[in-house]
């Protein structure tokens, strides 16, 4: 291939059409902005979703119920009375045509806002600490970060960034993590956009015989890696939102070093390197004649950014990215949320499963040990639980410690963990418990250490 033939197929403004909006998100997304008086900093994506929560305010917990009895109606909808318009469109068939246990889960986060929002029933369903706490503080944080970052996300997602950065990172992969460089497109799209959209790729390429199972496993696991908006809502929830740079950084530093770990230990160690269905390996990551690694990178960036054409695409895909964010994940956190705060408020179920490693952590030197401790498991139903079982500890440090270790422990079945168990990659309920328990091992040490040195 010589270094033109790419060239022949793209316009002559593909590299302004990479450049500038690839630096506009990069701007949005990755810039570090002065938070407030307190001289903390964030991102300016969370400072335009704390700009419309202070507009909307009150208003927020009635468009989050309606939200969230949305998502049911359009699931009835779709099943039972099946319109055309929607049938015919593979957005809304993505949206609301979901398996049976996924729309009882809806259904209960539709029971759960309904009684929190118009206080009926018992009261230990919709008080400050359970129900009313997810209505009134969370969703309000998810439906204004969702908004700005579904919106805007397609800057970072669909203008050549991930291809650039892809061809960039081809010869770092195999050797560090032993995966093919094209994984690195699917951490990228978790970290930038979704988790969920990391796992649907990783499922995708995995059934094209791009992947092996064993590479299936490890990517859709350890590299499905929480996005930028998600930790942003973590950090926002523990009160420490002025911290998001350092959160954000030792995050990153405490999840590579549990991908270098990861691949080398069962269970994933253990997964055949075989194909699905017996396929050969479909995969050439050789880089063509005559091309470096960031010339064929801008190549592919060039090509990809081509063809986006049309600003109001632009804007139905962004608009897309704030629906399936709003009605695919606000009823899980709520139901899941719910659940999990009732069972901690009402329960010592949390508080039992955490009291064997109190010694741990005092070892540690983390202050108010045994509260940090409940909230070290309970992540694995839902990622904003452990935040949300923060709020009522006084340490700023423990509460930074908790807030990185909820992200970096990656498998919730809310989300990375219930779309893992209904693809098609090898790797089952007991295998998640287990990586979620050694992801918590490896990262919390690295964590603690990085915390004592901050605060």
């Amino acid at each position: 291939m010589s270094n033109n033939s790419l060239n022949k197929n793209t316009s002559t403004s593909a590299i302004w059409k990479f450049i500038l909006p690839s630096l506009i998100g990069i701007g949005l997304f990755m810039t570090p902005v002065p938070a407030g008086e307190d001289g903390g900093v964030t991102i300016p994506v969370s400072l335009l979703a704390n700009w419309l929560r202070g507009i909307l305010d009150t208003a927020l917990p009635a468009i989050m119920t309606f939200i969230i009895v949305l998502s049911v109606l359009g699931v009835i909808i779709q099943k039972w009375m099946r319109p055309k318009a929607m049938t015919s469109s593979s957005f809304f068939v993505n949206l609301f045509d979901i398996s049976p246990f996924w729309f009882i889960v809806r259904i209960v986060a539709m029971v759960f806002v309904i009684m929190t929002f118009f206080q009926i029933g018992p009261e230990w369903v919709y008080n400050e600490d359970t129900g009313g706490l997810l209505l009134t503080s969370l969703l309000p944080i998810l439906f204004s970060v969702f908004l700005f970052a579904g919106l805007f996300l397609p800057l970072l997602l669909n203008f050549g960034l991930l291809e650039f950065v892809g061809a960039m990172l081809t010869k770092v992969m195999r050797p560090l993590f032993r995966l093919p460089g094209r994984s690195s497109i699917d951490s990228l799209a978790s970290w930038l956009g979704d988790g969920t959209l990391g796992v649907i790729l990783t499922n995708k390429q995995y059934e094209e015989g791009f992947y092996s199972k064993r590479e299936a496993a490890i990517i859709g696991t350890t590299f499905s890696v929480v996005s930028i908006t998600f930790s942003l809502v973590v950090i926002e929830e523990v009160g420490l939102g002025r911290m998001f740079v350092p959160f954000y950084l030792t995050v990153l530093f405490a999840g590579f070093v549990a991908a270098i770990i990861m691949p080398r230990i069962p269970p994933l160690s253990r997964k055949p390197a075989t194909y699905i269905n017996g396929k050969e390996s479909q995969l050439d990551e050789s880089i063509p004649a005559g091309y470096s690694a960031p010339g064929w990178g801008l190549e592919k960036a060039m090509a990809r950014a081509d063809k986006n054409t049309s600003v109001k695409a632009f804007f139905q895909d962004g608009s897309k990215n704030v629906l399936d964010m709003w009605i695919g994940v606000a009823p899980v956190v709520m139901a899941f949320g719910t659940l999990g705060v009732i069972i901690a408020e009402t329960t010592n179920f949390f508080a039992w499963l955490g009291t064997p490693v109190v010694p741990v952590l005092e070892l540690m030197q983390i202050p108010e040990a045994a509260e940090a401790s409940k909230t070290l498991f309970v992540g694995f139903a839902d990622m904003f639980l452990p935040a949300i079982f923060a709020s009522g500890i006084e340490s700023d440090m423990t509460r930074f410690i908790i807030a990185c270790v909820s992200v970096t422990q990656l498998i919730y079945l809310s989300e990375v963990g219930g779309v893992l168990l209904g693809s098609k990659i090898p790797i089952n309920i007991f295998e998640l418990m287990i990586i979620f328990l050694q992801r918590t091992i490896i990262t919390l040490p690295v964590i603690t250490v990085i915390a004592h040195m901050i605060f």
